[in-house]
C-alpha cells in the first residue's frame, strides 16, 4: 500500500510540474506540492531504509527513492530564492546517470508485467531527468514545452495510473524495490 501512495502523489507532482514549465503555474505556487511530495517520498526512504524488515534491497528503494525527494525540494527551493538551476540540472544529470544501471538491472530480472513497468518507468524518469539537465545547466530552454508535455504524461503512467491501481486493490504487489 505505500507503494501507491508514493506513486500517486509522485504521478500528481510530475503532472503539474509539466504544466508549470508550460507556463500554467506560476514559481511560487507550484513550490507546494514539490515540498510536500519532498516530503512524503522522503518519508517513505527512511521507512524503507530503517523500518521493519529493512534489508539490502529496502536501502536500496531508500537510495534511490531519495533522488525523486531530493529533486522535489531542489525546484522548490530554487523557486522560493530565485536560483537559475545549473546545479539542479547538473544534479539531474547525475540522477540521469544512475538511471541506466538501474533500468538495465530491473529488465535483466524481471519476471512479471509490473517489473517490465518498473523498467520503463526508470528509462523513462532517466530521460526526463537528462531533459532537465539540458535544459538547466546547458540552457536549452526551447526543450521546456516539450519537456513539459513530457512530465506530465509520464506522470499519468509512471505514477498516478500505478499508484490508484495499487490503492484500489486493482493491481496486487508491486515492483521490487517500489519506485517513487
Amino acid at each position: 500500500m505505500i507503494l501507491g501512495l508514493a506513486l500517486f502523489w509522485v504521478g500528481a507532482v510530475l503532472f503539474l510540474n509539466g504544466i508549470w514549465l508550460m507556463g500554467k503555474i506560476g514559481d511560487r505556487e507550484i513550490a507546494v506540492i514539490d515540498v510536500f511530495v519532498g516530503g512524503l517520498t522522503l518519508i517513505v526512504a527512511l521507512y524503507f531504509a530503517f523500518g521493519p524488515g529493512a534489508n539490502a534491497a529496502s536501502i536500496k528503494a531508500a537510495a534511490l527513492t531519495l533522488l525523486f525527494s531530493f529533486t522535489y525540494f531542489w525546484v522548490a527551493w530554487n523557486r522560493w530564492n530565485g536560483a537559475d538551476g545549473r546545479g539542479l540540472g547538473w544534479f539531474c544529470l547525475f540522477v540521469a546517470i544512475t538511471t541506466v544501471p538501474v533500468f538495465l538491472d530491473t529488465f535483466a530480472h524481471a519476471k512479471s508485467t509490473w517489473d517490465i513497468w518498473f523498467g520503463i518507468s526508470w528509462l523513462s524518469w532517466g530521460v526526463l531527468w537528462f531533459l532537465f539537465f539540458l535544459i538547466l545547466a546547458l540552457g536549452r530552454t526551447q526543450l521546456t514545452r516539450s519537456t513539459g508535455f513530457l512530465c506530465m504524461l509520464q506522470g499519468i503512467y509512471t505514477g498516478w495510473i500505478p499508484g490508484y491501481l495499487l490503492l484500489s486493490g486493482l493491481m496486487p504487489g508491486g515492483p521490487v524495490p517500489p519506485p517513487t
